[in-house]
């Protein structure tokens, strides 16, 4: 049987890498794609051979076709995707420019469009595949400052309930993981320096503890592989029960 392969956008850090490392560990040949080379190498290296890092700005969008085609000419299909890549802006709603609104739609959805339908040309060839793409708690329940944000992970949800239908007789799936409060230093930090907003996160988490981008990790492989053969077209909160707390 052939190694499958897997692309993952935005792999070259955070929950990107953690997926990329799992899909590694389970022996998936996986492409991380990014707009810093440096960043893919160092995170090529420590990954290891089953790791291919492929520069690629993904909102550039005429670029992508040829991407996608390099990547099939290289190692012969595509059987997963992961469309993890994003931006978020921290403004208040009346100091969003037009420009903002738009390069964050830009990247968090048109880019995730583009490639999605890039890809699936090829994934249509041979009857299989598996999109995941990355939501987040802005599509769950409204959170200020982040209205481009909110309006594209919205998007999202709405995309991957549109492909999975259409896309599903056609063997290809389509989900999408929403993930919570994950830790990381960063946010770690911003919780920190801002107690009223800790409290708020940990009251409406029934856990009471932030995820772990290893949580992410486990849900991608989940909705890549024949465990999840009979889901399509779910998103699925990995939150700690965040997005149903009270």
């Amino acid at each position: 049987m052939k190694t499958e392969v897997a692309i993952v956008t935005g792999g070259g850090s955070g929950l990107g890498f953690a997926i990329a490392e799992k899909f590694v560990q389970k022996g998936i040949e996986t492409i991380i794609v990014g707009r810093n080379q440096q960043k893919l190498e160092e995170a090529k290296a420590q990954l290891g051979q089953l790791c291919h890092a492929m520069p690629c700005d993904v909102t550039d969008l005429k670029f992508i076709p040829d991407f996608v085609n390099q990547v099939v000419e290289k190692y012969g299909r595509v059987n997963i995707l992961v469309n993890n890549a994003g931006v978020n802006m921290k403004k208040d709603f009346i100091e969003v420019s037009d420009e903002d609104f738009h390069h964050v739609m830009l990247t968090n959805v048109s880019s995730v469009f583009t490639l999605s339908r890039e890809v699936v040309k090829q994934m249509l060839q041979q009857q299989s595949g598996s999109i995941i793409n990355i939501s987040s708690m802005a599509a769950q329940y409204g959170i200020p400052k982040v209205i481009a944000y909110s309006a594209s992970k919205t998007a999202i949800e709405g995309m991957t309930r549109a492909m999975a239908v259409e896309l599903s007789p056609k063997g290809i799936r389509v989900n999408a993981i929403a993930p919570g409060f994950i830790y990381s230093e960063m946010t770690a930090k911003a919780l920190d320096s801002d107690p009223e907003r800790k409290a708020k996160v940990f009251g409406r988490t029934p856990m009471g503890i932030m995820g772990h981008a290893a949580d992410i990790g486990d849900a991608a492989y989940f909705l890549a592989s024949d465990s999840a053969k009979y889901i399509t077209g779910v998103i699925l909160p990995v939150d700690g029960g965040n997005s149903i707390g009270f």
